[in-house]
């Protein structure tokens, strides 16, 4: 199992990352991926500096022989599933993903953290719906599976939610309740590293060791062909 694409990145420009564009795109081609995904986190995250978004213009399509994607991780702020970023923005993005943090939005029931992120893909930008793996946002996975499958977008499998330290509560656990009702549904998933340093750029080794323990087919695996990726891009997007 080898994944081509890493679309859960971090940079500087994250606030609480610690490595540059540059670093995380050299890191990408020495583990050998087709494809690198910047994400940084919109203006509702503590840090965030909403400003690198509109110069995303600058970024060459391919550095150093790495396909190079431009997107950013929205903030979900209500459990309507609004997200801090508006749609001029998101016309400019080359994939969009979503998800729940402490520092924008207070947990709720399953039900309602469900809805959250059942609103956030109704946007027709939103895509992809981040670790939604933490005990801290406790959902509802079988309505969540099927939401996502008959919207059209991808839940994600994230490597750090997997770390013995992690901040997420339960990683492991919800991950392989969450991998099961996807393969009992055949709703796709997208590996992500959530790297906000240079060296755990596409890292899923945490990732590949679940998904063998619970057999998860490879062909929902987003990520195993460069194709999969067309999944998650938004219609404008012109650098695939």
């Amino acid at each position: 199992m080898k994944a081509l694409f890493d679309l859960h990145t971090h940079t500087l420009a994250s606030g609480h990352a610690f490595s540059t564009l540059k670093e995380n795109i050299e890191e990408a081609g020495r583990k050998g991926l087709w494809a690198i995904g910047t994400s940084d986190h919109a203006e509702k995250m503590p840090g965030a500096n909403p400003n690198v978004f509109i110069n995303y213009k600058v970024v060459q399509k391919s550095v150093e022989g790495v396909r190079v994607f431009c997107g950013i991780e929205a903030n979900i702020c209500d459990f309507d599933g609004t997200i801090d970023v508006e749609e001029p923005l998101l016309q400019k993005m080359d994939y969009v993903m979503a998800s729940l943090h402490t520092p924008c939005i207070q947990s709720g029931t399953a039900e309602q953290n469900t809805a959250a992120l059942i609103g956030a893909m109704k946007n027709p930008y939103v895509k992809i719906i981040a670790h939604p793996d933490d005990s801290r946002y406790p959902l509802d996975y079988e309505a969540l599976v099927q939401a996502t499958k008959e919207l059209g977008a991808a839940l994600e499998l994230n490597n750090s939610s997997l770390i013995p330290d992690s901040t997420r509560l339960n990683g492991r656990e919800n991950a392989k309740v969450l991998l099961n009702t996807c393969k009992r549904f055949g709703a796709p998933v997208i590996l992500g590293s959530d790297a906000h340093i240079w060296y755990d750029v596409g890292r899923f080794d945490e990732v590949y060791a679940l998904l063998e323990e619970v057999d998860f087919p490879q062909e929902l695996i987003l990520n195993l062909s460069p194709d999969g990726i067309r999944a998650v891009l938004n219609e404008s997007c012109t650098r695939i």
